[in-house]
């Protein structure tokens, strides 16, 4: 036996590590979609590999999308806690930046959407599809009117908590 294929005392060769899978999506489809597809809901048409912004082409299959699939469970990707006293003079205008945000980021990304906009006791939050939407409204109202700004990643899962205070 040659000495390459002799393992140092308490290691595993190679073949039996685990390498753990780096995002795990329930909502993303598991292999590709027949072409071309569209949404029944959104009209987004899935093409190329990717969601755009179509007319619904003759003869397309029809599945539902990501985006509507988590809207329809409320399974968000994203949260936005908006709270601090600034919030009740401002409210319009900082829900208008969100919308604003959503309306950019959906142009070139039918997947990244606003959910639901619920008022709590102490502020507002916002639940999106997509985490860089998420992000995206936090930085915006971050640059608007200053404030506190948070970002928390959740370990092992594809999801953002963003929190905007003052």
């Amino acid at each position: 036996m040659s000495q390459h294929s002799q393992l140092p005392a308490g290691r595993a060769p190679r073949g039996d590590r685990r390498v753990a899978e780096y995002e795990h999506d329930t909502y993303k489809s598991k292999g590709k979609l027949k072409e071309p597809t569209a949404c029944p809901q959104c009209g987004a048409v899935y093409e190329k590999g990717r969601w755009t912004w179509q007319p619904k082409p003759a003869g397309a299959h029809e599945v539902l999308c990501p985006a509507c699939h988590r809207i329809a469970d409320h399974c968000p990707k994203g949260l936005v806690t908006i709270t601090g006293a600034f919030l009740a003079g401002h409210r319009e205008e900082i829900l208008g930046i969100a919308h604003n945000e959503e309306e950019k980021e959906k142009g070139q990304h039918p997947l990244a959407r606003l959910m639901r906009i619920e008022p709590q006791d102490d502020g507002v939050v916002i639940s999106t599809t997509d985490t860089h939407l998420a992000r995206r409204i936090g930085e915006a109202i971050h640059h608007a009117y200053q404030g506190e700004l948070n970002f928390h990643y959740d370990q092992g899962e594809d999801f953002i908590r963003v929190s905007w205070n003052r």
